[in-house]
């Protein structure tokens, strides 16, 4: 790759909900990566000269209506912020890095692909992808469309689901959804997905309470099924804060009230849930 400096969009909550998972995985792409980082945080914002502007009542910028999280259409901008130029990583923030992401960046994106991601199961996982910016000009909607349609996440997915060859496959474990079936070192980046049981509710759920504040996740929340994968990140937590990582230094002005799907039928993974009946299903009472 030509570029020298990694670009890594994040997508996160504009209310201070995430900033633990902000931090830690900060912190955990700086541990292992061998090359610079620029790491970019997609987070909506009041200002009307964000790329992220949304203004709901009057009806102005991004439209998350239909989103899942307050983030889930960002990915698709990247290319164009990018000026589709260059490469650039997406992810969610509820991630931690445990490998080199120079490696990640460099993989091949071939043929009719404009992106690297999983696609495990035949499902198109861009949770955590690799964008070829100038290949995806020609694929993507227009951000000035996709922004002013609520259905515009949704229908981006059902295309890259309906036309595999915009993907190249890469090595699964760049996206671990929550330790699936592999032991820690074997995971090059780890994505507690179950936004019911992921690891930063320990800690994000009692600051906000304190500080008068509630989290976006409006579903239950349980036990995560694989207790050393929340050792590692707690493990990651407390190296941060040792290394002079702070909480604060990711606090922005609260957005608001986001227009967004609710979960209170939010049912997560086969990997944190499995099939009602199996052993881990009766030991966490699911």
């Amino acid at each position: 790759m030509t570029n020298n400096i990694i670009k890594v969009f994040v997508g996160c909550d504009p209310n201070n909900c995430d900033l633990e998972q902000m931090m830690v995985l900060d912190y955990s792409i700086k541990k292992h990566t061998t090359v610079p980082v620029e790491i970019i945080w997609m987070q909506l914002s009041r200002n009307p000269e964000s790329f992220w502007y949304s203004n709901p009542e009057k009806g102005e910028g991004w439209d998350t209506q239909k989103w899942a999280t307050p983030f889930s259409g960002f990915r698709w901008a990247i290319p164009e912020y990018c000026n589709f130029e260059g490469r650039a990583i997406y992810m969610d923030a509820d991630m931690v890095v445990l490998s080199d992401l120079s490696k990640l960046w460099s993989h091949p994106i071939e043929g009719e692909a404009i992106v690297a991601a999983k696609t495990k199961d035949a499902i198109a996982r861009l949770c955590t992808c690799v964008w070829d910016c100038q290949k995806a000009h020609k694929i993507l909607t227009p951000v000035s469309q996709l922004k002013a349609d609520p259905e515009g996440h949704g229908k981006l997915m059902k295309q890259f689901k309906e036309h595999p060859e915009l993907i190249t496959p890469y090595i699964d474990s760049y996206n671990c959804i929550d330790g699936e079936d592999l032991d820690i070192e074997d995971i090059k980046i780890l994505h507690y997905s179950d936004m019911g049981t992921q690891f930063s509710h320990k800690y994000s759920l009692p600051r906000l309470e304190k500080e008068g504040n509630k989290h976006w996740f409006d579903g239950g929340i349980m036990p995560h099924p694989r207790q050393e994968l929340s050792k590692l990140f707690d493990e990651y937590y407390k190296e941060a804060v040792d290394a002079g990582y702070n909480l604060e230094d990711y606090r922005v002005e609260p957005f608001g009230v986001i227009p967004k799907k609710s979960h209170k039928r939010y049912k997560g993974n086969k990997v944190t849930r499995p099939i009602k009946g199996s052993i881990l299903s009766k030991i966490f009472n699911r």
